[in-house]
């Protein structure tokens, strides 16, 4: 690996350890391993301007940090309103559970560990994008502001209509299937995956470095195969009575039209 790039991204990993160290000890003094969704964007923020701050004032480029920044302090926000005063996430009390005592070494490994790890891979397009920027394809960096933009709408907009939902009486064990839910079963996620799209487009915009590919493919199959779509199916094929009805006439990723032949 060339100079440049560990000049770059050594320190990035420094700042994402330091980080996850200090977001873990806060766990074990709160009991509470759920604010690690809470750093995760932070997380992303931080390592935005680390990149920033190392770079050679003639090539650091501030759009991918301002467009970072958005996207973190918006999810880490909603993150924290609305977990705030909410019992541990239920995946860790089932680890906590398991491992009784030994869950604080166990949870510093596999989760705040492992974030960490997907974090600094899938930050690389910031990294690259921010520190050793070399060119300036305006084209391709339009068209990647413009992805990331349709995504943060989409996360927002979806977060807010599903947390209008919820707040409402008489929703609970029901089923959220209009707005963009109605086209989509996790706009949320849908967004998401297109912010990381934009900011690799973005980067791409500003450095040869098409291989950060990795950060974006890495992230849609996070979101539609693993930690996302899929775990949390699972659990809501169990919770919602009315759940199989809506998969049945709703995309479960990117958004389409109503399969109203499906209704019964």
């Amino acid at each position: 690996m060339s100079t440049p790039l560990l000049n770059v991204m050594l320190p990035c990993a420094a700042a994402i350890t330091c980080l996850m160290l200090a977001i873990w000890i806060l766990s074990l003094w709160r009991r509470d391993a759920s604010i690690v969704d809470i750093g995760w964007g932070l997380g992303f923020v931080l390592v935005a301007w680390t990149a920033y701050g190392i770079a050679d004032r003639d090539s650091a480029d501030w759009l991918l940090p301002a467009l970072t920044t958005l996207w973190g302090l918006r999810l880490s926000g909603y993150l924290f309103w609305r977990n705030h005063g909410q019992p541990e996430d239920y995946r860790y009390r089932a680890m906590r559970e398991k491992w009784g005592s030994a869950f604080r070494w166990i949870s510093l490994l596999t989760v705040f560990g492992l974030q960490g790890v997907v974090m600094f891979i899938v930050a690389l397009p910031i990294q690259i994008g921010t520190a050793l920027a070399g060119r300036d394809l305006v084209w391709l960096k339009i068209i990647g502001v413009i992805v990331w933009a349709a995504g943060l709408c989409f996360e927002s907009v979806g977060d807010w209509q599903l947390a209008r939902f919820k707040a409402a009486q008489g929703n609970a064990g029901q089923v959220l299937d209009s707005g963009l839910w109605r086209y989509t079963r996790h706009p949320n996620y849908f967004g998401d995956v297109l912010v990381w799209w934009g900011l690799f487009l973005v980067s791409c915009s500003l450095t040869a470095a098409w291989w950060t590919v990795i950060a974006p493919l890495l992230m849609s199959v996070l979101l539609m195969r693993v930690s996302g779509v899929t775990l949390l199916e699972t659990k809501l094929s169990t919770s919602k009575p009315g759940y199989a009805d809506y998969v049945a006439r709703t995309n479960a990723f990117f958004p389409g039209p109503v399969k109203t032949t499906a209704r019964a």
